[in-house]
């Protein structure tokens, strides 16, 4: 037994650093290197399952997904920074009655964007995952507003991810998310334009799906649907043009991952997996990107 323990407290030191700065920034008792460990998991309850987690720009609030063990219901709740930890996460502001999941902040910190199944008050669209939108104004957050993506109105469109020039990255698939695959589109005079295909036929999955960018647009990472969901990254190598993606390391890819969220500063990968020791629970995990984002 004690040789047992032993081990698992070096590999556990072995995956953690003790940056007392990003301790201090992150309020979390260690920081991960290269090995993954999971992110406030007490803030997530029984009998639920955590879906994703993003930080706001300013790393001042933590939203996170969860959904009951059916992935019936979807809802987002916040954790906030107070006194020095962690509050007790709520509903998030802009959390409905409805399905709410995929968020994400614009390089600015401005604006949120998340998909939802709530009606969008348009006629002859289906009832399913849409892109919406809040803008903040003087410390202010506004109410969602639908976002229409041309040529998509009949497919449900969902994890919304922003470059600087206003550029919207997503995936989007049939009714019955099958032909899953991740697309964007530019915005010009304050207007969507008809979505593109990114297309990554040499890696032969079935789909792919909960893209996120890079705060400084120069890498775009990914799951790819094959007997599970494997993450990967590529990188920018002219306008709307991408490297070969790569598959992440497997000490991240190990149980299904999804949904994947760097830091604004990219230090840190944060992802949404299934617990090594518990099927039945998953954890949203991070781990310092050194070893595979460079620049």
């Amino acid at each position: 037994m004690k040789n047992t323990v032993f081990i698992f407290l070096y590999f556990w030191a072995a995956g953690c650093t003790t940056n007392h700065k990003d301790q201090n920034i992150f309020l979390t008792p260690a920081i991960p290197s290269e090995l993954p460990i999971p992110f406030k998991p007490e803030l997530v309850e029984d009998n639920t399952i955590v879906h994703r987690g993003v930080l706001s720009n300013d790393l001042s609030e933590y939203y996170f997904t969860v959904s009951d063990t059916t992935f019936s219901n979807f809802d987002i709740k916040v954790s906030k920074k107070q006194n020095g930890v962690w509050s007790a996460p709520v509903d998030a502001f802009f959390n409905s009655q409805y399905n709410d999941h995929g968020m994400s902040f614009s390089p600015d910190g401005n604006t949120l964007f998340f998909s939802s199944t709530r009606p969008v008050g348009v006629d002859d669209f289906p009832s399913t995952w849409h892109i919406w939108r809040c803008e903040k104004h003087n410390q202010k957050w506004g109410k969602p507003e639908f976002v229409e993506i041309p040529g998509l109105q009949q497919q449900l469109t969902s994890h919304p991810t922003l470059a600087n020039d206003g550029t919207l990255y997503f995936h989007a698939s049939d009714l019955d998310y099958s032909n899953m695959a991740i697309h964007y589109t530019k915005l010009k005079n304050g207007n969507y334009q008809k979505a593109e295909k990114i297309l990554f036929e040499t890696l032969g999955a079935i789909g792919y799906c909960t893209p996120y960018l890079s705060s400084n647009g120069q890498h775009l990472i990914f799951a790819a649907i094959n007997e599970s969901l494997d993450l990967y990254i590529c990188k920018r190598e002219a306008e709307n043009k991408w490297s070969t993606p790569i598959k992440l390391p497997e000490l991240i890819n190990q149980n299904g991952q999804g949904n994947p969220y760097l830091s604004p500063d990219s230090k840190f990968l944060f992802y949404a997996s299934q617990s090594d020791d518990n099927k039945n629970r998953w954890n949203v995990n991070w781990v310092e990107t050194t070893t595979f984002l460079k620049e």
